[in-house]
């Protein structure tokens, strides 16, 4: 009998952290922002697009390098830990509390979309179990394997991806002429747009937290973040061609201007294509969620900074068992209660300290990298996006992120005491 503790294997591979990464960035965002751009900013919305992609890529970019230096799975808690044990774990769980909330957000939108199919599942106990059931079967799918989660992930992509595709590309070819972009927008416009936009793009970095279950890390996953982000684009720039084509003054509903899209081009049944692509584009959300956050909790268990029962991995399906566990019942509260998903507006704070952090982490990692003056020249634009970003946000925002970070500072003390050591 083995009793050598089983430890998780690196089964990722391009298309797996690919996926990862565009189903982080890929959630309701698309189905929602339409509509908002196009009032904004009219023709000239899609062209956001490639230009906020242009700018994120001075964090992006930088970002990705400093990923490929820190080969093991755990995020954000393993790019802090360069700057010390405390501050690892501080931002691991800053990046875990906003992704939750995230979660339970999300799952209460595609409850709100399932709602226009049937909707007594938006009332109380119905509600409730549906979310339930959803949180749990997640979990399931992610319990038994890495490389089945990433089947069933993949099956999701194609029915987020493809639909909005077709659509897309239909309507540019059936209500021709594309209208002229027009002139941009004033700079002071243009600054509140780039915001909205550049929002749509955060959650790319969902990949990084399984690094440690990545095949040859320190290429795979710069490279499925930059191929993620390139798909992205291209993906909200036809789909916002498509809807100010189609809808060029207006008239779509606001909270489902991709439904009424389908419903243009192909009357109910189209509509209801693309209801099934916002479920889609959902559940491969939260399913790239439940398949990266968990990593985090485990890696702090492995490295005591959480108890070890966090690190615990299942030996048959080789997957961090507690952790999901743990995860799906937290975030499902979350969702349930519906008292807690105003947290996800934190969220885009957190990442913003999270992209400046990892860009910052790259010089003490291990084996010390060499950073040429390029490298610095391009980081240092990189975290000054990130705070210029960061600035945007309200003092509501702030003070929920103090309060969950005093948060962390208690578990972190719980934990340390638990051990028997000084912090």
């Amino acid at each position: 009998m083995n009793d050598t503790p089983p430890r998780l294997e690196r089964r990722i591979g391009l298309g797996g952290a690919v996926m990862l990464s565009f189903n982080g960035a890929v959630g309701a965002a698309i189905f929602a922002l339409p509509a908002t751009l196009a009032a904004d900013f009219g023709a000239f919305s899609p062209w956001l697009f490639p230009l906020i992609a242009i700018g994120a890529m001075l964090v992006i970019w930088p970002f990705s390098r400093s990923v490929a230096a820190f080969p093991e799975s755990g995020g954000p808690a393993t790019y802090g830990r360069a700057f010390g044990r405390f501050a690892g774990f501080e931002l691991g769980w800053i990046f875990y509390v906003a992704r939750a909330a995230a979660f339970a957000a999300n799952a209460n939108v595609l409850i709100a979309y399932l709602g226009r199919w049937v909707p007594a599942v938006e009332q109380g106990v119905i509600r409730a179990s549906i979310l339930a059931v959803v949180t749990l079967g997640l979990a399931i799918a992610n319990l038994v394997g890495v490389e089945r989660a990433l089947r069933l992930l993949a099956g999701l992509t194609l029915l987020k991806a493809l639909p909005l595709l077709i659509a897309a590309l239909a309507a540019l070819v059936l209500f021709a002429p594309i209208p002229a972009p027009g002139a941009p927008p004033a700079l002071s416009e243009f600054e509140a747009g780039a915001l909205l936009v550049f929002y749509a793009f955060v959650g790319f970095e969902n990949l990084v937290v399984p690094a440690g279950e990545t095949k040859q890390p320190a290429t795979t996953l710069p490279r499925a973040i930059l191929l993620s982000i390139l798909v992205t684009t291209t993906l909200y720039f036809l789909v916002q061609l498509a809807f100010v084509t189609m809808f060029p003054t207006g008239g779509a509903d606001a909270d489902a201007p991709l439904i009424d899209l389908g419903r243009r081009l192909a009357g109910p049944a189209g509509a209801a294509i693309l209801m099934v692509a916002a479920i889609s584009s959902l559940g491969g959300n939260l399913h790239g969620i439940m398949a990266a956050v968990p990593r985090v909790t485990s890696a702090m268990g492995e490295r005591g900074d959480l108890p070890a029962w966090f690190a615990r991995v299942q030996r048959k399906y080789q997957t961090p068992a507690n952790s999901i566990l743990f995860f799906a019942l937290f975030a499902g509260t979350l969702a349930v209660s519906g008292s807690f998903v105003w947290l996800a507006v934190v969220s885009t704070l957190a990442r913003m300290i999270i992209y400046a952090v990892t860009i910052a982490a790259l010089p003490r990692a291990p084996g010390k990298p060499r950073v040429t003056a390029g490298h610095w020249a391009i980081g240092a634009a990189g975290i000054l996006v990130c705070v210029w970003a960061a600035a945007q946000a309200d003092a509501k925002a702030w003070l929920t992120l103090g309060i969950l970070s005093v948060a962390g500072v208690l578990l972190y003390a719980l934990a340390t005491f638990a051990r028997g050591k000084t912090p």
